[in-house]
């Protein structure tokens, strides 16, 4: 049989059978969230925070820079009653589990929210502005 009449009877199978994608396949892009990707500069300092993307169920490809890269080690965006969220956990030397907690501000295209400077076990309020 050639590979064409192959193809051919194999979709022809899979309409009969009526076969829906596999939950394993991967996953759309959340365009509710495509607020939050791109790159954030925190307005006391010279750290940066770059959204890559966010999946649809809120998973996040986040990097972080202080200059230089430092581990995240999760990332998880979240939408709680219209208003979009971002936790981000750093794991890395001098950041043993640091963590941010943001809220985007549409209004003002900004990140607010709270690090949580682990070593020191202190909390810091702080903002992220939209880099270009």
């Amino acid at each position: 049989m050639k590979a064409h009449t192959i193809l051919t009877v194999a979709m022809l199978v899979v309409m009969a059978l009526g076969c829906k994608p596999s939950a394993e396949t991967p996953k759309a892009e959340g365009a509710a969230f495509a607020p939050l990707t791109g790159r954030w500069a925190r307005t006391d300092g010279g750290y940066m925070l770059m959204v890559h993307r966010v999946e649809a169920d809120g998973k996040a490809n986040v990097g972080y820079f202080n200059p230089n890269a430092i581990r995240v080690s999760q990332a998880q965006a979240t939408a709680e009653g219209g208003v979009l969220k971002l936790f981000v956990e750093l794991r890395d030397e001098g950041y043993p589990g640091c963590t941010y907690r943001l809220t985007y501000d549409k209004a003002k295209n900004q990140l607010f929210g709270v690090y949580y400077q682990a070593a020191q076990q202190q909390s810091y309020d702080i903002v992220f502005e939209r880099a270009q």
